[in-house]
């Protein structure tokens, strides 16, 4: 039932794909003699090529082809699997014809399941990014099966993955495979993406994803080499993200790599081309720290996350942000980076308090956005010109953006209200340590009808002036 279950990070599309690229198995159940007898799927894995999804089929395929089998490297390290460590561990009983009587021949490291399981995830992920974190879960869920079924160990599991990434990376980077992997997206996109599912999506919890990925990734093991060697992005490996994250260049890919990588030390993950390190969990949320300038250009006409993206890690650093182009890039993480924010066109959202880091933030002709349940809070100074646009949205008391230093204001300010909140007159939605200018212009979305409101400019505030 391998087929059925690595499918399951599609969510509601599992069954749609399942149809659309002749996925089978010849086991859809326990066979009444599993114990004595041992059984092999005969079905079409992934699919079948010459469905209306087989370019998808192709390139899982392609990953999984034969030059990514773990035999090799089994037989070279020849680790012995769990059940043969002591004679009291556990097997679950129906895989117990599975085990080779040999030793010699029937090495755990590194696990071929778990290199199989991501081999598919990551050549889903590529042709469905929307699906990426989702897929990778259960890439992690199935190589961790593995181990529950008493035939790997954490080690062979956390191998697995290893050699599947940089394997990946190798297929996905190959000239020859250009065209394969592009006609997977597109068909992803325009068969699969456009069709509604109804299967159960096991894997649409963010939060519980996140911490099962990451907990497996490492499996508690404590660091027992040194703890601060500086992260090495292996040559190629930025092809992982090069659908996730469509409006960053190559270098770009890389320095966000770079900065979501696992700290050095771990058992297993510290190879000397960095494969061990990445956590491509943590890379689809984007930049871990700003190590310098980072200039992110969107398209919106391109669609997908060049029209909106959002970056959930918690960015740290020295760096600049400067936001250009159409589309929409929102910030969601609780940020510390110093070097200041610019904007220059589309649209930039504050999703939580210190979004925009503790530097001065420039809005020079796109729309500066907040939507946060409570107070944003800008860590410099703050300078909007004509071109730029304020957007606040505010469905309490409590929504109120806090610039620590100088307001520089001109421009338009747009107040969206929402969940029929209506402010009390004299309410704060702007702090500052001084002003300068004010807003030319000034929208109201969602009050109703019946109410009016002005602005009203105090010494160290901007306030509402409410009426009927």
């Amino acid at each position: 039932m391998f087929y059925k279950t690595k499918l399951y990070g599609l969510g509601s599309l599992t069954d749609v794909y399942r149809k659309n690229a002749r996925a089978n198995t010849t086991i859809n159940d326990i066979p009444a003699d599993a114990l004595t007898k041992k059984y092999e799927d005969e079905g079409t894995n992934a699919g079948s090529t010459s469905s209306s999804l087989g370019n998808i089929v192709n390139l899982v395929n392609t990953l999984r082809g034969d030059y990514s089998s773990t035999s090799s490297a089994k037989a070279y390290f020849s680790y012995p699997r769990p059940f043969r460590w002591s004679d009291n561990s556990v097997v679950v009983p129906t895989l117990l014809p599975a085990q080779n009587p040999d030793p010699s021949k029937d090495g755990g490291f590194p696990s071929g399941h778990t290199n199989a399981a991501y081999l598919s995830a990551i050549a889903m992920a590529y042709a469905v990014p929307e699906r990426y974190q989702e897929l990778l879960t259960r890439a992690s869920e199935l190589g961790n099966n593995r181990i529950v079924a008493g035939m790997h160990s954490p080690f062979d599991v956390m191998g697995g993955r290893v050699m599947a990434t940089a394997t990946a990376a190798a297929i996905l980077s190959d000239p020859a495979n250009n065209s394969l992997k592009k006609a997977a997206y597109q068909d992803a996109h325009s068969k699969l993406l456009t069709q509604k599912g109804t299967a159960p999506d096991r894997f649409n919890n963010y939060a519980a994803n996140k911490k099962s990925y990451t907990e497996r990734l490492t499996y508690g093991f404590s660091q027992i080499n040194p703890t601060t060697t500086p992260m090495t992005v292996p040559k190629g490996a930025e092809v992982l993200l090069e659908t996730r994250l469509p409006y960053l260049d190559s270098t770009q890919r890389r320095w966000v790599l770079a900065t979501t990588g696992l700290p050095s030390g771990y058992p297993v993950l510290d190879d000397a081309e960095g494969w061990g390190r990445l956590n491509l969990f943590s890379a689809v949320d984007g930049y871990g720290a700003f190590a310098n300038h980072v200039t992110v250009t969107m398209d919106s006409s391109k669609g997908g996350f060049n029209a909106l993206d959002r970056w959930r890690n918690n960015i740290s650093g020295v760096g600049k942000l400067t936001k250009k182009g159409t589309g929409t890039l929102k910030l969601m993480g609780s940020n510390t980076y110093s070097g200041g924010t610019q904007l220059e066109q589309g649209i930039l959202e504050g999703n939580s308090e210190t979004a925009f880091g503790r530097g001065d933030v420039t809005n020079n002709g796109g729309t500066l956005r907040t939507n946060t349940s409570g107070k944003l809070v800008i860590g410099g100074n703050y300078k909007q010109t004509a071109k730029g646009s304020l957007e606040l949205n505010l469905d309490s008391k409590n929504d109120v953006l806090y610039i620590k230093g100088t307001a520089q204001l001109n421009g338009k300010l747009r107040l969206n209200f929402s969940n029929k909140y209506v402010p009390a007159n004299g309410a704060t939605i702007l702090t500052y340590g001084k002003r300068n200018g004010a807003f030319s212009s000034i929208e109201t979305v969602g009050l109703p009808s019946k109410y009016k409101v002005k602005i009203i400019y105090k010494a160290d505030s901007t306030q509402l002036k409410v009426t009927k």
